[in-house]
């Protein structure tokens, strides 16, 4: 099982924000299990926090903008892509503006320094947000789409279009997160020489010149117009007939702007607040239906807590039947726990697969067969006492008896035929021999039990 990261040591950048135009330093700090990505506004009074999460975000019009309470903080995303591709689960940032220092437009610098500072290993386990069916969000306006697709392992593709002579069709692909500080991180945002005159209407990119972005002149038009807007915003006259790219760099990657695009998608679906394990498919994306995606996803984490635990009945086991008579006391017809599949630092996944030969069915109902619950709720219970077995020593010295059973709730029926999915997590740390835990039995991807138990470890006479 993979664990939770953090920084190893905080670090700090400065530079100026690309909207706002003003000198900002921003610092990122390593943070606790379970912390997630945190933004605390140091420039506030009383320095409020705003979680950077899907659910919070106000606007994603030219890039993200978090906001809650009425205190907001923007251009979040390429921060956010450096920090997920790294893996880092927990991490809290502060800033002295109402946004990040934009650098050089990519997150090239963010890199460099996670890279500096290093990445730590902690206690708990990583918790996957695991795509399991295709998700799709469209807009048929714009033809933009995204799709995420089941993949064992996180990748992106990109696909960009626009009527432009200089920049048509482009793509880009990320086949796992180890590419991103090579392939992707270096790519820088960009914007059309049409958009910026509308852009400094609303008091925006106040911040913005050739070292920060990509700028692209692709439509003639009268000289003098042109120079007005390299005037305004401050960089070199261009003859107006030559078009191409403006910047005072060339291009990282032939394919630059796309590769960013591929960037902006990670920053953004990084606020769903999981690591995903799947694949994305962007078509046209844009911040605004990668936040629609973002939220998809964290709504449905949101509505189940937990997902079903994905089961592969090739996989050798953890523990098959024989190691579980081992630890466990119990017998026909009441051992209901087939094999473990999976143990983490605070988590167990058994199995019980429901026969028509089950003895409970000879009553329960002759004539339409249903587990009782009680032994539903009994065989999460002994999947819960391997888990607390397994962390003593000399696990076949100890018993566990469960001493509280509370908010149990029966969604579904379970009958011949089913195989049960049993998850048992640590809601605490075991403490004087009495654990609490939280169990959840699914039939496929359904949610069909859940519970609450205290158990105590007592040693054998």
């Amino acid at each position: 099982m993979q664990k939770q990261k953090t920084l190893a040591k905080r670090f700090s950048l400065e530079g100026k924000g690309l909207h706002t135009g003003l000198d900002i330093r921003i610092t990122f700090h390593p943070a606790p299990d379970n912390h997630g990505y945190k933004i605390k506004r140091t420039d506030l009074k009383d320095q409020p926090i705003i979680d950077a999460l899907a659910e919070n975000v106000a606007n994603a019009q030219r890039g993200t903008v978090l906001s809650k309470n009425g205190i907001q903080v923007s251009t979040i995303e390429h921060a956010m892509a450096a920090l997920y591709a790294f893996e880092i689960d927990n991490c809290l940032i502060e800033v002295n503006a109402p946004e990040f220092p934009i650098l050089d437009g990519s997150s090239r610098f963010f890199v460099e320094e996670i890279l500096k500072a290093g990445v730590a290993e902690q206690n708990l386990p990583k918790d996957y947000y695991i795509v399991k069916q295709k998700i799709e969000v469209k807009d048929e306006k714009t033809g933009s789409s995204l799709i995420i697709l089941p993949n064992d392992k996180f990748s992106v593709n990109v696909l960009v279009s626009f009527n432009s002579v200089v920049l048509s069709n482009q793509y880009a692909t990320l086949n796992e997160l180890s590419e991103f500080p090579e392939d992707i991180a270096a790519s820088r945002t960009f914007v059309f020489v049409r958009e910026v005159e509308l852009l400094l209407k609303n008091n925006l990119i106040k911040g913005g010149d050739l070292d920060n972005a990509i700028v692209i002149y692709d439509q003639v038009m009268p000289q003098e117009d042109l120079d007005r807007l390299a005037d305004e915003v401050g960089i070199p006259r261009k003859n107006a007939e030559e078009l191409g790219y403006i910047n005072n760099k060339p291009l990282v990657f032939v394919n630059e702007p796309a590769r960013h695009k591929l960037l902006d998608v990670i920053g953004d679906i990084a606020l769903i607040g999981k690591p995903i394990r799947g694949r994305i498919i962007a078509t046209r994306p844009g911040h605004k239906i990668n936040n629609q995606l973002a939220r998809l996803i964290h709504k449905d984490i949101k509505l189940n807590n937990v997902q079903a635990p994905v089961y592969d009945p090739n996989v050798a086991p953890i523990m098959d039947i024989n190691h579980i008579k081992k630890l466990l006391p119990h017998r026909y017809p009441f051992l209901l726990v087939d094999k473990i599949i999976e143990v983490g630092g605070n988590h167990i996944v058994g199995i019980k697969n429901i026969t028509e030969n089950e003895l409970f069915f000879t009553g329960h109902f002759p004539q339409e067969p249903v587990m009782p619950g009680v032994l539903i709720v009994e065989a999460m219970a002994q999947t819960g006492g391997l888990l607390v077995l397994n962390s003593v020593e000399k696990p076949k010295c100890y018993s566990t008896y469960f001493i509280k059973i509370d908010r149990v709730k029966f969604r579904q029926k379970v009958v011949p035929g089913d195989t049960l999915i049993l998850r048992l997590e640590l809601l605490a740390p075991i403490r004087r021999g009495i654990s609490m835990m939280k169990g959840y039995a699914f039939v496929g991807k359904k949610l069909v039990t859940e519970a609450k138990f205290m158990a105590q470890i007592i040693k054998n006479k």
